[in-house]
């Protein structure tokens, strides 16, 4: 990447190195002018859709040369990328959209990268990750990240469970044809008034963000057939209350009682004291 002189503001570019260039989701007025800059000055990108970064380059007047790295490309692609940076050929990876490395196979390639002494630049940007998170309105001190969940089987209700259970807020993407499927298998495990967001078609022209309940969103897109890319933002489980010992509870509330206290106000002290659900104290009290 150009790096800035430490006395001028003439940048230089650094040898042999893989710079990971992150690109509009959707509006290619997002692509920042360092990424820009970088795009016209190295003499080759790997891209996950080379028609997509075509369009991005012809938008800016960029003309490396463009070969195709994706999940399904051929081993021999990998060792191809990698030997034109032991030959010093300055390399931009891009993927289809947003950040490379983040659900898709970019990660060999900058490992690779490393292995092999080559500087590894980061050149950030869009991510459809941190721009559903900062229009979902669910809190994401600490999330976790499950890109697409798996279709079937074993693996896709073990996916499931773990977002049920993550006490995070969850980030998950997936295709718009099985949206409400995933909708209704998180219904399952969350329930349904568990918050979350839809983000559809971000930073495009039919961008559309969806906030509300499980049951409620699912029911929505039930009736309005989504399309295009979509991001869910799945708030985390609230932490259920510990459980009070029971031959403590017991004996207090047996304490209580004796002093001359009515059932109802022994649960409703006991529910203070204990921090535990009135209700909760109120049944075990009866139980007596």
């Amino acid at each position: 990447m150009r790096r800035p002189d430490a006395n001028h503001d003439r940048t230089e570019l650094e040898p042999t190195t893989l710079y990971v260039v992150a690109t509009p989701l959707g509006n290619l007025s997002d692509l920042s002018q360092r990424a820009a800059e970088v795009l016209n000055a190295v003499t080759l990108v790997a891209a996950e859709d080379t028609r997509r970064t075509r369009i991005l380059l012809k938008h800016i007047g960029a003309a490396p040369r463009v070969i195709s790295f994706h999940a399904h490309s051929a081993p021999g692609r990998l060792s191809q990328i990698v030997n034109a940076l032991a030959d010093g050929q300055h390399i931009a990876l891009l993927t289809d959209a947003g950040t490379p490395t983040v659900s898709d196979p970019g990660a060999r390639l900058v490992a690779a990268a490393h292995a092999i002494g080559s500087e590894v630049v980061a050149v950030p940007g869009p991510s459809a990750v941190t721009a559903a998170l900062s229009v979902s309105g669910i809190v994401a001190d600490r999330y976790t990240f499950f890109g697409f969940t798996p279709r079937k089987g074993k693996q896709r209700r073990q996916r499931i469970k773990e977002i049920g259970e993550s006490r995070y807020t969850g980030v998950l993407f997936e295709a718009a044809n099985r949206l409400t499927g995933l909708l209704h298998d998180l219904i399952e495990s969350c329930g349904g008034e568990r918050q979350i967001a839809v983000a559809r078609e971000l930073t495009k022209v039919h961008e559309e963000v969806k906030s509300g309940t499980l049951s409620d969103l699912a029911v929505y897109y039930e009736e309005h057939v989504p399309k295009g890319e979509v991001t869910i933002v799945v708030s985390g489980r609230t932490p259920l209350p510990p459980s009070p010992d029971q031959f403590e509870f017991r004996r207090r509330a047996q304490e209580l009682l004796e002093s001359g206290m009515s059932r109802k106000d022994v649960a409703t002290q006991l529910a203070e004291e204990l921090a535990m659900p009135r209700n909760e104290a109120k049944r075990m009290v009866t139980e007596l």
